[in-house]
C-alpha cells in the first residue's frame, strides 16, 4: 500500500486543528473563568515549535526530504500539544467535583491489589526506587524521541497514528479526570516518607491540585506545569502508546517494550496512582490507538495510479494487514 502525501497533510491538518482547539479552550478559560495565563511560560515552546515547523516546510518543499520534514513537524506537534494540554488539565481539575479516591481504593482492594505492599518493597530497596523513578520521569524524552525515530526511519503513517493516539488519549484522560477527580493514594491515605527522597515524583503536584480545587491557584502555564491527573493514569496510557510506537522499528522494539513495562510498574508509586487508574489508562490507550489507526488508514491510504506515482510516498510502519 502506498500513502499519498496529500493524505498525510490532511492528517497533519487534523492534528494541528486539535492543538488549536485545545489552545482555544485554555484561552477561553483564562478569559472567563478567573484563570491567569502565564504568557512567558509559552514563549520558549512556542518559538521552538515555529522554528521546527519552518524547518519542516523547508525540507519538504525545497529539499524534497519528507522523512526529515515529518520528524521535525511531529516534534513540533508533540511540544505544542503538551504546552496546551497541561493547562487544560488544570481547567478540568478546577471543576472540583467530589473526589472519588474512596471508590478507587475500594476497587483496588476488591481486585486484591496491595498498593501498600508495593510501597513497602520500594522503601526496602531505595536503589530500585531511584531507578524506577528515573524511568517514570523518562516520559517527555521518550515522547520526543519516538517522533524523531519514526520520522527518520520513514514510518510516516505510523508517526501520524502515534500523534493522533497521543492527542486522543490525553483529551479523553483530561475529560475523565474532571468527571472522576482523585487526589491520589499518598494524599488519600495521609502517607508520609521517613526519607524525603522516597516521596513520589508526583508530590510536587499536590499543592497545585488542591489549590485548583479550592480556588487558591489559578495560573495556567506551559513550562512549569505539573501532572495532576490521577484517574485515569495518563502515564500508563502513554507507556502503552510508546510501546506501540517503538514496535515497528526492530532495532529498538524490545528496548521500548521493556522500558515502558517498567514505567507501568513505576506508575502506582511515583504517580500516586491506584491500580485501577493504571488499568483504565491502558484501556483508553488501546481504544485510542485503534481509533487513530483507523483514521490514518481512512484518510491517507490510497492505491496510487502509475501516472500519479510521483505524487505519492511509500510509508513503512503500518501493520502488515494495512499494507
Amino acid at each position: 500500500m502506498t500513502w499519498h502525501a496529500a493524505g498525510l497533510r490532511r492528517l497533519d491538518g487534523i492534528i494541528w486543528a486539535l492543538v488549536a482547539g485545545t489552545a482555544g479552550i485554555v484561552l477561553l478559560a483564562a478569559a472567563f473563568n478567573g484563570f491567569t495565563l502565564v504568557v512567558t511560560s509559552f514563549i520558549a515552546p512556542g518559538a521552538t515549535c515555529l522554528l521546527l515547523v519552518a524547518a519542516s516546510r523547508y525540507y519538504a518543499a525545497r529539499r524534497g526530504e519528507p522523512h526529515l520534514a515529518s520528524a521535525l513537524q511531529s516534534t513540533a506537534q508533540v511540544m505544542a500539544f503538551a504546552a496546551v494540554a497541561a493547562p487544560l488539565s488544570y481547567v478540568a481539575a478546577a471543576a472540583a467535583l467530589p473526589l472519588c479516591d474512596a471508590a478507587f481504593d475500594n476497587m483496588d482492594q476488591a481486585l486484591g491489589f496491595d498498593w501498600n505492599g508495593l510501597l513497602a518493597l520500594m522503601q526496602r530497596w531505595p536503589d530500585l526506587h531511584t531507578i524506577m523513578r528515573a524511568i517514570y520521569l523518562s516520559l517527555t524524552v521518550q515522547m520526543t524521541a519516538v517522533a524523531l525515530l519514526l520520522g527518520f526511519s520513514g514510518r510516516l503513517a505510523w508517526l501520524r497514528v502515534y500523534m493522533l493516539a497521543f492527542i486522543f488519549t490525553a483529551l479523553v484522560t483530561i475529560a475523565l479526570s474532571a468527571i472522576a477527580p482523585a487526589e491520589g493514594v499518598w494524599l488519600h491515605q495521609g502517607l508520609k516518607a521517613a526519607d524525603p527522597a522516597l516521596l513520589p515524583a508526583s508530590h510536587t503536584s499536590w499543592p497545585v491540585f488542591l489549590g485548583l480545587r479550592d480556588g487558591s491557584y489559578r495560573a495556567l502555564m506551559a513550562i512549569g506545569a505539573e501532572g495532576i491527573i490521577t484517574f485515569p493514569s495518563l502515564h500508563a496510557a502513554l507507556a502503552v502508546i510508546l510501546m506501540a510506537a517503538f514496535w515497528p522499528v526492530p532495532l529498538v522494539r524490545w528496548l521500548g517494550a521493556g522500558l515502558n513495562m517498567l514505567m507501568l510498574a513505576a506508575t502506582p508509586i511515583d504517580g500516586s496512582h491506584y491500580f485501577i487508574d493504571v488499568f483504565a489508562g491502558i484501556a483508553i490507550a488501546i481504544v485510542c490507538l485503534l481509533a487513530a489507526r483507523a483514521l490514518v488508514a481512512r484518510l491517507a491510504a490510497h492505491p496510487a495510479p502509475a501516472k500519479a506515482a510521483i505524487d505519492t510516498i511509500a510509508v513503512q510502519g503500518m501493520p502488515a494487514t494495512s499494507r
